[in-house]
């Protein structure tokens, strides 16, 4: 049951707009990597929550230890209702946006994965870093989470879907897939 009420106050005080998806997955990706792969999937959530409400002045450390508020509270504006949740799951919200100019790359194109290490949170899997493939598809220009999650804007970016030989990533001694796709926002990518 705890897991359920996780959850739904990650849903909830999500839609308050205090912080947007990519910061929130960025603060639970961003946890020390030995709580992050020993705590259990729902207390990441759990602690990352905590987290996001105190750097928005939302509840203090203290209030947190205590259970229990001990000051005003900061004034929301946005709540979500209860009745309003399927509806709020099922439509979604879009990251797909418009931005002037063209695609760098096109279908077919052979490029390879930046090998830059970023100092603030990526949606750049480092199994692909230096890696070669090709573009497979053309997602259109969307939300660049990199940008949004540092608290950057959307910086809309185009998003590509890149086939690579999943021999050119693990080697001969994995053949059990032929191909590996991963979407990659244009900064990911070079020309080959």
């Amino acid at each position: 049951n705890w897991e359920k009420r996780v959850l739904a106050m990650s849903l909830a005080m999500g839609a308050t707009g205090q912080w947007n998806l990519d910061q929130s997955r960025s603060e639970r990706e961003s946890l020390p990597p030995a709580d992050y792969l020993s705590i259990g999937y729902y207390r990441i959530w759990l602690t990352a929550l905590e987290n996001l409400l105190i750097k928005n002045g939302l509840v203090s450390a203290e209030e947190l230890k205590a259970g229990k508020s001990l000051k005003v509270a900061k004034p929301i504006n946005s709540v979500l209702q209860v009745e309003n949740v399927p509806q709020v799951l099922r439509r979604g919200a879009s990251v797909e946006r418009t931005i002037d100019g063209n695609a760098r790359f096109s279908l077919g194109d052979k490029v390879s994965v930046s090998r830059k290490l970023k100092t603030t949170h990526t949606r750049l899997p480092a199994y692909i870093r230096g890696v070669s493939g090709v573009v497979h598809h053309i997602h259109g220009a969307h939300v660049f989470a990199d940008s949004h999650a540092i608290g950057l804007g959307e910086d809309p970016q185009w998003l590509y879907n890149i086939k690579f030989k999943a021999t050119d990533l693990w080697g001969e001694a994995r053949p059990q897939a032929a191909w590996v796709h991963v979407d990659c926002w244009e900064p990911y990518l070079v020309s080959a």
